[in-house]
């Protein structure tokens, strides 16, 4: 299921409506914000939100620079793009950086939030940008959360500040905050307690805490999944202890969007963080205006670029391209290839970045690229020798009855694979040729090549 695949569809279909006519009057838009107001509803968006949303976007929609312009259903849409993103929090907000160092953030939360986890993603994000961070095991009672964080620093190769489970959390902090400072460490990220609901004694424990590290950051951790319970958790947290901002967990698993549209406007407080799926990598700043775009069926180009910087090798890159322009493109590079594609994430939520695959044509893109074909297709060039990934004319009968036997596919599927192979060295050396023809006639560069 894909990211508020519910919410993207109905949207975009009560979009279609308006984008097919040529003028519009009040009863379109009244229509059109009909459609809106359910699919906010149905993907449990706070009821208040909601009619707020619909009244300010009805309002600008029938002004008359909208009414009269010349392609009025697209004005529509910006006018809801626009508010969207407002809705979220308008632009991205960040963290709150100490003026002096150590900054101290203090995540806090319920229980199976995945608030230890978090502790772990947020210092690995930090981490990258300059950041030198402590992860601090304030949460003495749940058994094995201060073993779960040591585990995490040791993956991440992060210190870990524990005193056991004997020491009150208060102490703990103060602790960690002493020994970041003597270690020149210059930023302090508390996992605390979490209880399965709200009560006095969690409040008061983490009040406790405030007062006695005055941390620069709170951050609430909630599961997005649970939709509006979320945003009264983040609500009462809130009104509790003033969290600086919220970080949405499972929200690649969220298919409706409810918490993500509603905790800004309910709690005045933005998401500042979304996490993405389980690995230690999958934590991402929150950009209203690119969800608001994802929403709407109009992708988010800008976050495939910069997960594709950060981890795509530069320099294999070039190798390729350059391979690619002379058609010297072997099965080593294919392999190579995929690989690099698979470490910017899941495949849906990156085909979900590119502008115009929402909905319906998302889910069928996907359905043709399935993630367990990729996988066999790994399999069967790691079944091959060396020789014969370089130079794949050479596999014949025996050859692919060996590599089908030792990658547990079938020769069939091994066939598929060097037809494919083929297909697509013969479409790259037409490129090529077609790329050279154009150079000597001065025309214009294919966009596939620099």
């Amino acid at each position: 299921m894909a990211l508020f695949e519910g919410l993207a569809d109905r949207l975009q279909n009560a979009f279609k409506k308006l984008k097919g006519k040529g003028k519009l009057d009040e009863s379109d838009v009244s229509e059109a914000m009909r459609e809106v107001r359910m699919a906010l509803l149905e993907a449990d968006v706070n009821f208040k939100v909601v009619k707020d949303f619909v009244n300010k976007v009805k309002e600008k929609s029938i002004g008359k620079e909208v009414l009269e312009s010349l392609t009025p259903g697209q004005q529509v849409i910006k006018i809801v793009n626009d508010e969207l993103t407002e809705l979220m929090g308008g632009a991205q907000a960040k963290i709150n950086l100490a003026p002096k160092p150590p900054t101290v953030v203090m995540l806090v939360g319920l229980q199976g939030a995945g608030k230890t986890t978090t502790v772990g993603k947020l210092a690995n994000l930090l981490r990258k940008q300059g950041r030198r961070p402590l992860l601090v095991a304030g949460d003495i009672y749940r058994p094995a959360a201060i073993k779960q964080l040591e585990v995490l620093g040791r993956q991440l190769d992060i210190p870990v500040f524990a005193m056991g489970d004997k020491q009150s959390p208060v102490d703990i902090a103060k602790g960690a905050l002493e020994s970041a400072q003597s270690k020149g460490l210059d930023l302090v990220i508390i996992d605390t307690a979490g209880r399965l609901h709200i009560n006095e004694e969690l409040m008061d424990e983490l009040k406790n805490i405030k007062a006695a590290v005055n941390p620069h950051e709170i951050l609430l951790v909630v599961d997005a999944m649970t939709g509006q319970d979320a945003v009264t958790v983040a609500d009462s947290f809130n009104k509790e202890l003033e969290i600086d901002g919220v970080i949405l967990t499972k929200l690649d698993g969220d298919t409706r969007g409810g918490a993500a549209l509603s905790v800004k406007a309910v709690t005045g407080k933005p998401i500042k963080f979304a996490g993405m799926g389980e690995k230690l990598d999958a934590l991402e700043p929150f950009h209203p205006d690119r969800m608001a775009s994802r929403i709407l069926g109009m992708g988010d180009v800008l976050s495939l670029i910069e997960k594709a910087q950060a981890n795509i090798d530069q320099e294999q890159a070039e190798k390729l391209q350059k391979k690619l322009r002379t058609a010297d493109f072997n099965l080593e590079d294919f392999l190579d290839q995929m690989q690099q594609m698979k470490k910017l994430g899941p495949l849906e939520q990156i085909l979900g970045m590119i502008p115009g695959l929402g909905g319906k044509k998302l889910k069928e893109l996907k359905d043709q690229i399935d993630e367990k074909e990729m996988a066999h297709i790994e399999a069967i060039i790691k079944s091959m020798t060396t020789e014969e990934r370089r130079n794949p004319e050479i596999i014949k009968g025996s050859r692919r009855k060996r590599i089908a036997q030792g990658s547990g596919t079938k020769v069939q599927d091994v066939n598929k694979l060097l037809k494919q192979f083929e297909q697509t060295r013969e479409m790259f050396k037409q490129f090529a040729g077609m790329e050279k023809k154009m150079k000597k006639g001065g025309g214009l560069k294919l966009p596939f090549f620099k």
